[in-house]
């Protein structure tokens, strides 16, 4: 990536004044948002600020929680820790809960392509290996999934009015431990601009005959 489109990027938002993810006016995170439905085909995006909020996420939105047991993609050590402190058990057969794709710079222009046959209720697509720092999103077809994972990010809150003020209107989708997996504007708009970049066909190099 040029450092020079960074710099802009990160002029840009910063000239904003919005650094923070639960900002009215915030426009990078709606924007990533719409970027990885429309790779992805799917309804809904739901970003966070790791790999593994990413995996609650997806659980959390399924009602998958302490006590139950789970089959993964592609199992490896760490996630297999990390549920484990969640509480949920790992078993080798049965159909995944998630489908999950991990973004660099060598496959960024093939996330439709990555994706196109996950039929998990829910997809985590792990934005870390762009280079700006931990980044996920959740993407899924599901409102109830999305209205779930949505809230279990931002302390149980699903929104400016709910987390600043007693009022609830949905206490059934409120999360029994309340979690901070916001995702940085800053971080969502390199990523934007990182898939965006490397979705443009190459441009043409040599001299003209």
């Amino acid at each position: 990536m040029e450092l020079f489109d960074t710099a802009t990027v990160l002029a840009r938002v910063l000239t904003t004044g919005v650094v923070m993810s639960i900002e009215k006016s915030d426009r990078e995170l709606p924007g990533l948002e719409r970027l990885l439905t429309k790779q992805t085909g799917r309804a809904r995006a739901v970003l966070v600020n790791s790999r593994t909020a990413a995996i609650h996420a997806a659980l959390a939105g399924q009602g998958i929680g302490h006590g139950d047991t789970v089959a993964v993609p592609e199992p490896d050590a760490a996630t297999g820790r990390f549920l484990n402190w969640l509480g949920v058990s790992v078993e080798d057969r049965g159909t995944a809960a998630y489908d999950h794709v991990a973004l660099d710079s060598a496959n960024a222009d093939q996330l439709g392509e990555l994706t196109r046959a996950a039929t998990a209720p829910a997809l985590v697509v792990d934005l870390t290996g762009l280079g700006f720092g931990p980044a996920a999103a959740v993407l899924t077809d599901d409102d109830k999934v999305w209205a779930r994972a949505e809230r279990l990010k931002i302390f149980g809150a699903y929104d400016l009015r709910t987390m600043w003020t007693r009022e609830e209107a949905s206490t059934s989708l409120v999360p029994g431990v309340q979690f901070n997996y916001r995702l940085s504007p800053l971080v969502a708009a390199c990523a934007r601009m990182a898939l965006t970049q490397a979705a443009r066909p190459a441009a043409p190099t040599g001299a003209r005959s």
